[in-house]
């Protein structure tokens, strides 16, 4: 048996060749594997209704999926996750609801970008029905990601037609390099600004109040740019924020860093409160940046900002973003 759980005790029983456990419990590659020792089961703690996300790694250091363990994740980026869910994993009310039958509509996009390199592309999607007037805007970082994966725009179609809130127009906005756009880059806002909304406000919608949203880098640009322009946001959206970040901050020869850079956009904001904004912030248990998360919503409330925080038994992954959909979607849109 690949993983057997017991109350709060999951063991992950080894396959040949693994030397070592990686998945959130390590936060991937960000801390050593944990070992195993002669081939011995690796037994953990972990909060109950939990969803981890794991795989094995051999002498190498490559990782591997769990031969024995057919349960996949949503994990994009790579083919090697396996998980396992510690009792059960709660699902939000409009997940379990059938799929909406009044759907919005999907508007792509497309040009040759000006201020990054390379082609671009959009996705806006409007309500069901929706002819004309104003709407709230969301520029929705890691569009494709939240279009399919997370599937963003079915749990506004839920919610409207739940008669929850209102709809709003979701900008599904795909990154070229991300790291390079997201990693607290001011030239971002040029790129929104010059290039996406031209072609969004006025051709296709009427912009009422605008938002950003994102997840983990995508999450830190969007608080990033959403404070420093109150003349443009005023709602955002971030999962599992990427907040240790500091411009110019790189390691392992460049890559930029997440793990030690500090908090400089939480000394930024307490600094200068972001008052005209509301925010809807959310963290895996399982994952590095919870703290970090924990303390930007700490200073919100100690400075009282209009915000939600919410944290889910599970780790930097889609599976936790997806879940926090709903109640991110409700919550800016001031519904019930």
């Amino acid at each position: 048996m690949a993983v057997s759980v017991d109350g709060q005790w999951v063991t992950f029983s080894p396959p040949a060749g693994a030397v070592g456990l990686i998945g959130d419990v390590t936060d991937w590659r960000k801390r050593e594997p944990i070992p195993v020792v002669d081939g011995a089961p690796v037994r953990l703690r972990l909060p109950r209704g939990a969803w981890v996300e794991y795989a094995w790694v051999d002498a190498a250091g490559k990782a591997f999926a769990d031969p024995d363990n057919a349960q996949r994740s949503l994990n994009p980026w790579w083919p090697y996750p396996r998980a396992a869910a510690v009792g059960e994993y709660a699902r939000h009310p409009l997940w379990q609801m059938p799929d909406a039958t009044q759907k919005g509509s999907a508007n792509r996009l497309t040009w040759e970008s000006t201020v990054f390199p390379g082609t671009r592309r959009v996705i806006v999607y409007t309500p069901h029905g929706y002819a004309g007037g104003p709407l709230p805007v969301y520029y929705v970082q890691d569009g494709v990601a939240f279009y399919r994966t997370g599937r963003l725009g079915e749990v506004m179609d839920r919610a409207v037609q739940s008669g929850l809130t209102g709809g709003a127009a979701l900008v599904f906005v795909e990154p070229g390099d991300r790291n390079e756009e997201y990693y607290l880059n001011p030239r971002y806002l040029d790129f929104l600004t010059q290039e996406v909304m031209p072609r969004v406000e006025g051709p296709l919608v009427t912009a009422s109040v605008r938002g950003l949203w994102g997840a983990s880098l995508g999450g830190l640009i969007s608080l990033f740019l959403g404070a420093r322009h109150p003349e443009l946001f005023s709602r955002v959206a971030a999962h599992s924020g990427a907040f240790i970040a500091r411009p110019g901050a790189t390691r392992d020869g460049g890559m930029i860093d997440t793990v030690t850079a500090g908090e400089w956009l939480l000394e930024q904001l307490r600094a200068s409160p972001p008052t005209h904004l509301t925010t809807s912030l959310d963290a895996g248990t399982l994952e590095w940046l919870t703290g970090p998360n924990r303390r930007m919503a700490g200073l919100f409330a100690d400075l009282g900002l209009p915000h939600q925080y919410r944290e889910y038994p599970s780790g930097h992954n889609w599976v936790t973003w997806r879940e926090a959909l709903p109640e991110a979607f409700l919550y800016l849109q001031g519904g019930a």
